[in-house]
């Protein structure tokens, strides 16, 4: 049985845990709710001395793989 949470005045959330396959979340296991088709990961990268108040963060694209259980996502290394 998955984890539900109720929201108020709505239908309860069912999580499930996803496993994360290639590219650099390669094994790394979530929890999502409604199956989405895509998941964005998002990791920080440092930044040279001097950038003053410069952020950059490398984006990662998973896309889900379909077939049986369990629930995984696959890297999309061609998406932006």
């Amino acid at each position: 049985m998955q984890p539900t949470a109720t929201r108020s005045g709505r239908a309860p959330v069912t999580w499930e845990t996803a496993e994360l396959e290639g590219g650099p979340a390669d094994g790394t296991r979530v929890r999502v709710a409604g199956r989405p088709r895509v998941l964005q990961v998002a990791v920080a990268c440092p930044v040279e001395e001097g950038a003053s108040g410069v952020s950059v963060t490398a984006v990662s694209v998973y896309r889900r793989k379909s077939g049986p259980a369990p629930l995984r996502y696959g890297w999309d290394g061609a998406s932006p």
